[in-house]
C-alpha cells in the first residue's frame, strides 16, 4: 500500500483514543476525496470491528481487499466480522486466506478460532488455533482473550485464569480482564455454599473496586462489589459473638462444676478478657478496615445508610459486643441479669443467621 493520507493518519490516532466517530468522519471525507484509497478503506474496516458495527465492517473489508487483495488484515476483519455475523463457513475460508497471507501473524489464528467455534466437535481445534495466535503473538490482548474463549469452550479454567493474568500484564487497566479476576477472586472468596464471608473476601471487594474504576458504568461489577462487602458485613457478627462467649467465660455467667458460686468473677480475668475483645475486633475488623482502598469502604457505607438488613447486621454486632462489654465490666452478684443480657444477645444474632442461610438455600 501507497504512504497514508494525512486524514488517514488523524483517523488512526483517533482510533487509538477510542473517538471511533471523529476517526469514521475524517475516514469518509478521505474516501470522498479518493475512492481508491485502500488504506482509508481498511482503517475504517478497522474502525466498525472496534464498534462492533460488523455489517459496514464487511463493506469496508471487501473495498479494501478488492483495492489490495493481498493485505492480510482485511481479510482478518473480514473473517471476525462473517464470524458475528453468522456465517461460519464463509468465516472459516477468510481466516485460511489471513493465515495464508501472514502465516506467523497472529490475527489469521484469531480469525481461525473464532470460526471453528461455531462447530462444538472442532471446539479442540479452536483451542488450538488460540494457542498458536498466543504464540505468534505474545503481546497482544485480542489472542488471549481468544485463548480465553476457546478455553471456556474446552472447560479449561486453568488456561482460562492464566490467559486473564496476561492481559493484564499486557494492560493493567483492562476493565475486561479486571472484570474476570474479580470474579475469580470473589468464587475463591465464597468458598463452600453456606460459608458465610471468606478470608479473601477483602481481596475479593478490592478486586471489584478496581475493576469498577476502570469501568464505572458496569452495574455487575458494582452488584459483585456491593456483595462481597455485605458478606464481609455478615462476618462481624461472629466477631460480636465471639466476644459474647468471651465476656461469658470471663464474667462466670453460667455456673460450673469447679466453683459455681464464685461471683463476681476476678478483676484481672475480666480485665484481660476486655482485652482480648479489642484484639479480636482490632484484627478481625479494624485492620481489615484500614487496609481496604477507598472504593469499598464507600461502597460499605453506602450498603449500611441504604440497605436495611445491613443496618440489622451492624446493630446486632454492636448489640452483642455492648452486652459483652456490660458482662465482663459489671462486678455481678447474681447470675440472672447477666445471663438474660446473654441469651437475649445470642439467640435473636443466631436466628438472623439460620433465616439468612435458609433463604440462600432457596
Amino acid at each position: 500500500m501507497t504512504a497514508l493520507h494525512p486524514l488517514v493518519e488523524q483517523a488512526s490516532a483517533l482510533m487509538d483514543l477510542d473517538r471511533h466517530d471523529d476517526a469514521r468522519a475524517l475516514l469518509a471525507r478521505r474516501i470522498a476525496e479518493d475512492p481508491a484509497d485502500a488504506n482509508a478503506w481498511l482503517r475504517l474496516a478497522s474502525c466498525h470491528l472496534s464498534t462492533e458495527d460488523y455489517e459496514e465492517a464487511l463493506t469496508a473489508a471487501a473495498e479494501a481487499i478488492a483495492l489490495a487483495p493481498e493485505t492480510s488484515y482485511a481479510h482478518y476483519v473480514r473473517a471476525y466480522s462473517l464470524r458475528r455475523t453468522g456465517r461460519p463457513e464463509e468465516a472459516l475460508a477468510a481466516a485460511h486466506e489471513t493465515i495464508r497471507l501472514a502465516p506467523q501473524g497472529w490475527r489469521g489464528f484469531v480469525a481461525l478460532s473464532e470460526a471453528l467455534g461455531a462447530w462444538q466437535p472442532r471446539w479442540p481445534e479452536a483451542f488450538e488455533a488460540a494457542a498458536t495466535a498466543v504464540r505468534n503473538g505474545p503481546e497482544s490482548v485480542t489472542a488471549h482473550y481468544t485463548l480465553w474463549k476457546a478455553a471456556l469452550l474446552n472447560g479449561r479454567s486453568d488456561v482460562q485464569r492464566q490467559a486473564v493474568r496476561e492481559v493484564l500484564r499486557i494492560d493493567p487497566q483492562n476493565s475486561w480482564a479486571l472484570t474476570q479476576w474479580a470474579e475469580y477472586v470473589a468464587a475463591e472468596a465464597a468458598g463452600p455454599p453456606l460459608t458465610g464471608a471468606g478470608a479473601k473476601l477483602p481481596a475479593a471487594a478490592d478486586a471489584y473496586a478496581t475493576a469498577l474504576a476502570a469501568d464505572p458504568q458496569a452495574a455487575g461489577l458494582r452488584k459483585g462489589l456491593d456483595g462481597a462487602v455485605f458478606r464481609m458485613l455478615r462476618g462481624t457478627r461472629w466477631l460480636a459473638l465471639l466476644c459474647l462467649v468471651i465476656a461469658a467465660l470471663a464474667g462466670r455467667v453460667f455456673p460450673t462444676g469447679d466453683d459455681p458460686t464464685a461471683l463476681p468473677g476476678p478483676l484481672g480475668t475480666r480485665l484481660y478478657a476486655l482485652a482480648l475483645m479489642a484484639a479480636v475486633w482490632g484484627f478481625g475488623a479494624w485492620r481489615r478496615y484500614r487496609a481496604m482502598r477507598t472504593g469499598v469502604r464507600l461502597s460499605l457505607w453506602a450498603l449500611v445508610r441504604q440497605v436495611g438488613w445491613a443496618k440489622l447486621i451492624v446493630g446486632q454486632s454492636a448489640w452483642c459486643t455492648l452486652t459483652a462489654v456490660i458482662v465482663v465490666t459489671v462486678p455481678w452478684t447474681e447470675r440472672t441479669v447477666p445471663q438474660v443480657l446473654f441469651w437475649v444477645a445470642l439467640v435473636p444474632t443466631l436466628l438472623t443467621v439460620w433465616f439468612e442461610r435458609a433463604a440462600i438455600r432457596r
